[in-house]
């Protein structure tokens, strides 16, 4: 499990191993003043019209508000972000809701939000490619990698979401033996780990990042490859659903259930082994992460959880694409000791 450095880079900057390119600088919008002149009528005094002054302020007004929202539209059009300012599709400040919120869809981009990840290597441009697939069951080895662009250059510059750039979760594919790693980065785009992996098998690697392309446009994806692990595979059946989880002494209750389609709350509350609440630590700029895997296709879901906690209970806004039966992991710490507890749900 990676740790968190005492000087970690904060939500939405970026990790580069090549010079950042400049500032863009913001469009501008200009407004003309108006030289209308008043009606050759006669003044009345008791008419409603306004004077010329009136007339050239309103105009004036009247036109900074069309820019702004002329502005407004071409950015909503051009999707684009600063690296300053963006975090991926995972960050805690993207996706809060107001406290009860019901399930509920995300109108026209709904079918995006609930698209799985990690089921291919290539996505959206990017690439993942590993320098060496098979491992040796129980002996410490490293896992090496390039997020190559479209032209097959390796990546260099990635938005840090979550307090890290690079997310890595490996797991088998009988959903047993997860775990949540950060890799280093070296200034060619290599990617590293040190990687043990318990039991023969295949298992699955998800790569969870935001690259940062050299126009300056962010792109969250998920990529995901197979590692092997020669020898006999006994997999493991997947546990029933359960609502209620146990962990070093831990007891983990869950409260909600996900819909297909549809975003709903899911809910955590954590209790030591005295039965009080926990006291819950930011982990990964959160009070919990939570990964969400399909089984079958061991598609990979990005899950948001709202930014505070109290009295050990932590929420998490859950899109679940399809039917079907998935397998958490909920990330947290106390003590300043991560612990992951582990259940399966059914989406009816």
């Amino acid at each position: 499990m990676g740790e968190q450095g005492d000087h970690a880079p904060v939500l939405g900057s970026v990790l580069t191993g090549r010079r950042d390119p400049g500032t863009p600088t913001a469009g501008e919008a200009r407004v003309g003043e108006s030289g209308a002149q008043p009606t050759s009528a006669a003044p009345d005094p008791a008419s409603a019209v306004p004077d010329r002054g009136t007339l050239r302020l309103a105009l004036v007004v009247g036109g900074l508000v069309l820019a702004v929202l002329l502005g407004f539209g071409l950015g909503r059009v051009d999707g684009t972000a600063s690296p300053a300012t963006a975090g991926g599709d995972s960050a805690v400040t993207d996706h809060s809701h107001t406290p009860g919120t019901g399930a509920h869809s995300h109108g026209v981009d709904q079918g995006a939000a609930t698209e799985a990840g990690g089921l291919a290597v290539s996505r959206d441009g990017w690439t993942l490619h590993p320098s060496g697939v098979e491992f040796t069951a129980g002996r410490a080895g490293e896992l090496r990698f390039q997020i190559r662009d479209a032209q097959r250059r390796p990546a260099t510059r990635f938005a840090v979401v979550h307090d890290r750039p690079m997310h890595l979760i490996v797991v088998r594919r009988d959903l047993t033996g997860y775990q949540h790693l950060h890799p280093t980065m070296a200034a060619d785009g290599t990617w590293s780990v040190p990687l043990t992996l318990p039991q023969p098998g295949v298992w699955r690697a998800y790569a969870d990042f935001t690259a940062v392309a050299d126009d300056g446009r962010q792109t969250a994806t998920t990529l995901g490859v197979d590692l092997v692990v020669p020898g006999e595979y006994a997999p493991r059946p997947l546990p029933a659903a359960a609502t209620g989880a146990t962990v070093d002494g831990f007891t983990v209750d869950s409260t909600g259930t996900p819909q297909p389609g549809l975003t709903a709350p899911l809910t955590f509350r954590v209790t030591g082994p005295g039965g009080a609440p926990a006291a819950l630590e930011r982990y990964l700029g959160a009070y919990g992460h939570l990964v969400a895997l399909r089984e079958g296709d061991l598609g990979y879901l990005h899950v948001h959880p709202e930014p505070e906690a109290a009295d050990g209970t932590v929420t998490f806004w859950v899109t679940t694409p399809t039917p079907g039966r998935y397998r958490l992991y909920l990330d947290f710490q106390v003590g300043g000791t991560v612990r992951t507890a582990e259940f399966t749900v059914d989406v009816p």
